[in-house]
């Protein structure tokens, strides 16, 4: 099982999400900004609880003034010949356009670099989903390459996603 760690950034604090933050991680999920790009059921809160259990890929509460405003989660490819972590994040979009999203990735990144050891990370943003491309170059990302019909989205339809990578030594 992954350890789960409290984190600190520039104006985010990221913990282990709980049980507790279900309604409020359920309720992000469910607004139409984060649904357009995070698949969901007709059942958010348990969609949310299925993400928490997962050892595979911890998920950390994203805290901003106190307050739950989203989700960070990663997961890692031990396979020595290939070893690298990804990352996927959602946030409230009523707080979009403050730098959170850039300073909750940042934060994590750092700490998969610095004490996971991880020398490349990965994140694969929707292609056309520019908010998002901006925050992730911002901490250092880089396009990679389109990854064409890459995940169904809402809409039942097949769309493109951007595969991002970064190198522990381009870490902003």
């Amino acid at each position: 099982m992954q350890t789960r760690p409290f984190l600190s950034g520039a104006a985010v604090r990221l913990r282990p999400a709980t049980g507790g933050d279900v309604p409020a991680l359920a309720a992000i999920r469910a607004t139409p900004e984060v649904l357009a790009r995070w698949r969901g059921g007709p059942d958010m809160a348990a969609e949310v609880r299925s993400d928490l259990a997962d050892p595979a890929t911890p998920t950390l509460a994203i805290e901003y003034r106190g307050r739950v405003v989203g989700a960070i989660q990663w997961h890692e490819e031990d396979e020595p010949d290939y070893r690298h972590a990804g990352i996927d994040v959602y946030l409230d979009p009523a707080v979009h356009g403050r730098g959170l999203g850039t300073d909750a990735v940042r934060t994590l990144a750092r700490y998969l670099v610095t004490e996971l050891g991880h020398h490349r990370l990965v994140i694969d943003p929707a292609a056309d989903n520019a908010a998002a491309i901006a925050c992730y170059r911002k901490v250092g990302f880089r396009p990679v390459g389109v990854m064409r019909s890459y995940e169904r989205g809402p809409d039942g339809g097949w769309h493109d996603g951007l595969l991002m990578d970064l190198l522990a030594a381009e870490l902003t």
